[in-house]
């Protein structure tokens, strides 16, 4: 299989955008009409509820495959239905496959080896995700799993180094013994990992979460990871913008991919309007915002 990022930016080129869409389905936040599917609301069970958000997904994944690189299904939304919502996850993946997406399965996994394994097995192999997110904190031993699917498979993962919500400071801010703080520690790591990952293209398929919330630690992680692909979040409903973004790109105006869930997924809020229609002129707007930031490069 091709190198992961080697597909990752040349799908960023072909479609002239760099958006990640963050699949988040929640019942409260779905246009009426959606909504009015399962009448009796949550109450009505997993099934009725699961078979609502699949039509809700499955509409946007139609409408938005030129505008969207990827897409980040976030397995609580899913796992919050039990096993029919994992069902519909792993629905989603191979939809959203099927129309060209790549798909980031943002799981935030990660423990020792043997359980890492299992992890890495379960979303890369079995359901099928171009690349999984990954907690980095059981070190090497629960990173290797992943790492073997990266330089033999292709496969691609997301490591956690700097996330966007606020109180990340409390453990990725503290300063270590040599005066680095935790999270420049951890994209040392990200580094060594990368080791045998590399494409054509020039980068890893060894990636870091770096949230545009934080753009001057986010901007120094990026002179710190050169070759490093960085998925983005925060923009949009968490209040990172495009031009909070733009020093994330490199030179040749790529290098990072930027997620958003709400700001897309219940567009029809803010802007009014049929919901469809709405999520994508929301996507629109994002993918020319971020391209105009990275344009100096190109």
């Amino acid at each position: 299989m091709i190198n992961f990022a080697d597909r990752l930016f040349e799908a960023v080129e072909r479609k002239r955008s760099h958006v990640v869409l963050g699949l988040d389905p929640d019942f409260d936040l779905l246009p009426p009409d959606v909504r009015a599917l399962v009448p009796d609301g949550v109450s009505a069970g997993a099934e009725a509820v699961a078979e609502c958000f699949h039509s809700f997904l499955s509409d946007l994944l139609g409408a938005l495959s030129d505008v969207v690189v990827a897409v980040k299904p976030q397995l609580a939304y899913f796992e919050a239905l039990g096993s029919t919502g994992y069902r519909l996850y792993e629905e989603m993946v191979a939809e959203a496959r099927s129309l060209g997406y790549l798909v980031i399965a943002d799981a935030k996994r990660g423990d020792i080896g043997s359980t890492a394994e299992a992890y890495a097995r379960a979303h890369l192999d079995v359901v099928g995700a171009d690349a999984v997110t990954v907690n980095p904190w059981f070190g090497t031993d629960g990173m290797k799993p992943f790492l073997r699917r990266a330089r033999e498979d292709g496969k691609g993962l997301f490591v956690l180094v700097k996330t966007s919500n606020p109180s990340s400071a409390e453990i990725q801010d503290l300063v270590t013994e040599t005066g680095d703080l935790v999270h420049d520690r951890v994209a040392e790591l990200v580094l060594r990992w990368s080791e045998g990952t590399y494409g054509v293209a020039g980068y890893s398929s060894v990636g870091a979460v770096v949230g545009g919330t934080h753009p001057g630690q986010a901007q120094m992680l990026r002179a710190k990871l050169p070759g490093i692909p960085l998925l983005v979040p925060g923009y949009g409903a968490q209040g990172a913008t495009a031009d909070d973004i733009g020093e994330l790109f490199d030179a040749s105006g790529t290098g990072a991919v930027v997620n958003s869930s709400r700001a897309i997924l219940y567009a029809h809020r803010a802007r009014g309007g049929h919901w469809l229609s709405a999520a994508r002129a929301e996507a629109e707007h994002m993918r020319a915002a971020l391209w105009a930031v990275g344009s100096p490069g190109r």
